[in-house]
Formats: C-alpha cells, sequence, structure tokens
C-alpha cells in the first residue's frame, strides 16, 4: 500500500514539476533576454554592502496565485521561488516543461489543463503536503526527490540481485599458538582537536590578504565571460562600488543585458526594452551582488558552527554550517591547509522541498593584496542549464567608476511616424 501512494506520489509531482517549470518560464522569460541570461550571480564572488544582510527587511511580495493564471495547489507560494520551484521538480524528475503543459508549435498554453498529467501533478503535490504537515509536524521533509531521483517512475522494487555484501575481516592468528595470552592491543592515536568557526573564518580573512585590506576595498571592477552547459559564451561585465551601488552587463550574439542596483532602487534593460526591479527580485539581486559577500563572512549569520570534516578532490577542507537573517540555511567549505573559501552551498527552503544552489571557487590570484577567485562555478536545480562557470580575465580593485553606470537610463523615445 505504502509503495502504491509514494508511487502515485511521484508521478504526480512529475506533472505538477513541469507545470510549475512552465508557468515560471513563461511569466519571467521576458526580463531574461529569452532565458539566455537566467544566471545567478552569487557565484561571482561579488562585493556586497557594507551592512548586514540582517539590517534589510525583504517587502512583502505577491503570492503566485496573485500574478499566475490557474494556480490550484501552489497557492501562498512567494513568486519569487515559482522558477526555483519549477526548476526542482523537473531536476527531480527529469523531465522538462512540455510532460505537464500544452505547446502547440512553439506556443504554450501554461494555463491550460488539456494534459491529464497536469491535474496528476496536482494531486501529488496535495499528498506532499498532506505528508509533510501529517506525519513531519509541517516539516519539508518528503520532495519530488525522495522518490523520483531524476527519472518519471520511481522504483518500487529492489534490482536482483542485490550485491554481494562485503566479507567480513578474519581474525587476525595469534603468532603465540594455542592458550597464548592475547596479543594487546595499540593504543589508537589521538585525533588532533577540530579548530573553531571563528578559527577557520579568521585563517581565511589572512589568507586573502587579512582585514585591513578587505577594509580598503571601495570598488571592483571584473570582466571576463559566462559559458553555460549548453555551450553559449557571452561576456560578462560587472562594477561595484561601496556599499549598495552595481552595475553588470551580459552581450551575446542575441543582445545585450544591462542591469544595475543604486541602494534602494534597480532596473534592467534588455532587447525587450526598460523596466524596474522591485520587490523580492530586487531583494535577491542587492543580497547577490553584494560587494563583499565572499569577503565579510561573518556578518551574514545569526549563527555559524563547525560542521565536519570532508573532502572536495583531493583537498581536505572544513564545513561550517550556518543560518542567515533570513533563515537561509548556508554550508562553507574552506580549505584545510590554506584556508580558502572553496565552495559556498544555499539552501532555500519551500513549501515543496529545500532547493540548493553551489557555488565553487577556483584559481585564487592575488590582486592589490587581496585574493580573488578568477574562475567561479554554478551549479542549479535548472535542467537546462544545470552548470554555468564564470572566467574572468581581469579584475581591478578600487579604480574610479563611472556613477552614471548606476543610474537608471533614460526611456528610448518612440519615433513620431
Amino acid at each position: 500500500m505504502k509503495q502504491n501512494i509514494l508511487r502515485f506520489l511521484v508521478v504526480a509531482l512529475s506533472c505538477v514539476c513541469a507545470l510549475v517549470v512552465i508557468t515560471n518560464a513563461g511569466a519571467q522569460r521576458s526580463s531574461s533576454l529569452n532565458g539566455e541570461f537566467r544566471v545567478s550571480l552569487s557565484s561571482l564572488g561579488s562585493p556586497a554592502p557594507a551592512q548586514s544582510p540582517a539590517a534589510t527587511a525583504a517587502p512583502q511580495e505577491k503570492t503566485t496565485e496573485q500574478v499566475q493564471k490557474n494556480i490550484k495547489v501552489l497557492n501562498g507560494l512567494p513568486q519569487s521561488q515559482l522558477i526555483p520551484v519549477m526548476n526542482f521538480f523537473s531536476a527531480s524528475l527529469g523531465v522538462r516543461c512540455n510532460f505537464c503543459h500544452v505547446n502547440n508549435n512553439g506556443v504554450w498554453a501554461f494555463d491550460s489543463d488539456d494534459k491529464p498529467e497536469k491535474e496528476t501533478a496536482r494531486e501529488m503535490v496535495r499528498m506532499v503536503l498532506s505528508i509533510n504537515k501529517t506525519t513531519f509536524k509541517g516539516g519539508v521533509e518528503v520532495s519530488c526527490y525522495t522518490c523520483h531521483r531524476g527519472q518519471t517512475n520511481p522504483a518500487g522494487l529492489p534490482t536482483l540481485p542485490l550485491p554481494l555484501p562485503s566479507p567480513r575481516p578474519s581474525a587476525p592468528a595469534n603468532p603465540s599458538g594455542p592458550g597464548a595470552a592475547p596479543a594487546a592491543q595499540a593504543t589508537p592515536a589521538s585525533s588532533p582537536a577540530m579548530p573553531s568557526a571563528d578559527e577557520i573564518l579568521n585563517k581565511y580573512i589572512t589568507a586573502i590578504g587579512g582585514q585591513a585590506a578587505i577594509d580598503k576595498l571601495k570598488t571592483r571592477v571584473m570582466k571576463g565571460n559566462i559559458a553555460t552547459a549548453g555551450g553559449q559564451t557571452f561576456t560578462y561585465e560587472i562594477a561595484q562600488a561601496a556599499p549598495d551601488r552595481t552595475y553588470e552587463m551580459f552581450v551575446s550574439q542575441r543582445g545585450t543585458m544591462e542591469r544595475a542596483v543604486n541602494g534602494a532602487m534597480g532596473w534592467e534593460r534588455n532587447p525587450q526594452g526598460l523596466h524596474d526591479l522591485a520587490g523580492q527580485q530586487l531583494t535577491d539581486l542587492k543580497t547577490s551582488l553584494q560587494l563583499f559577500r565572499n569577503l565579510r563572512l561573518k556578518e551574514q549569520y545569526v549563527s555559524l558552527r563547525l560542521g565536519r570534516k570532508d573532502k572536495i578532490g583531493e583537498r581536505e577542507v572544513y564545513v561550517l554550517t550556518g543560518t542567515t537573517a533570513d533563515k537561509k540555511r548556508e554550508r562553507l567549505f574552506f580549505d584545510a591547509e590554506n584556508g580558502l573559501l572553496l565552495r559556498r552551498v544555499t539552501y532555500t527552503e519551500t513549501m515543496i522541498g529545500t532547493i540548493p544552489e553551489q557555488t565553487d571557487f577556483e584559481d585564487y590570484r592575488e590582486v592589490e593584496g587581496v585574493k580573488m577567485p578568477f574562475i567561479v562555478r554554478l551549479s542549479s536545480v535548472d535542467v537546462g542549464n544545470p552548470v554555468s562557470t564564470r572566467t574572468f580575465t581581469e579584475i581591478k580593485l578600487n579604480v574610479a567608476v563611472d556613477d552614471s553606470k548606476f543610474n537608471k537610463p533614460a526611456a528610448a523615445k518612440t519615433p513620431t511616424p
């Protein structure tokens, strides 16, 4: 019985995932230059404003059903989480939008209920919400990925033959023969004491150049390119000025996208036009583009503790687990030998599951007394672009930045006929 329920849950969730993904894509495609510029900037090692994220309260944003049409089970989901949730559904089941959504000759009908998979997906979402509410007291413990693991149909039976169990190690022979006293057991060597979270962070600050060098940082300009998993490459430029101004530009064969944050306001210009950034979209962008985001770490967490010792490739790392002021969980991975930050993983809690995003930092080089990563890889649950790589060819610190970059440009005038 339980197995049938789980199987039904999985199928439904897969449909819902596709539904949400498509709805999101349709709603926000115009702001992402046909999806090509839908990139996360948190992996760029962008500087952050001097103020702590805890000092900025996110404005109340609209929920999905207030923005989209025909939403029946994701009521209450913040609109900013819609695309991440859709991507999470797709990644969990290994499907794309058309699994549940109608596409007629390239035209999407996201609010259509013509496909039966869409209603099945809704039933699965209702089941997941019910299981988490009644069995796990409201905690999000069960999601699409729990059963699907990248497949539309979860495995309900073990695959035979089962793997052979590892043989038990045989007891060592007693060299003294029968009746002899057992050999003395060697005393295990004591493990070295683990450093504290503060010690790991202090070692990181020293490794990248010291607090004095960080405090001198007022501006940063970075240029390079971004390569997507699909083989697309476009040039990228970002200019940042403390405490809260950032401008960035993406250029590809399809056109140019610019966007900026200037204190409490933000704007974006792409081939579809010029518009303001507001609400949660602006709040998230301000956070990801903080000048000191990966340089001043202590002030970003309300709690931070040492988790464990692990490995990334051949490098041993210390893992710190923290909680930010907006209640996001994060893990920071520091090289145990040189102290550098090698990985940052952020977990976003949603009503249907926890969505991870991973940023890896490579090729640290010294720039004006501060070590900066020149290669940054972002891994996400976006099936269309699971990994994107930022490679910087130039990073300059404390150079003059034209203030006009951050100001919203004048709207283009419509030519008089």
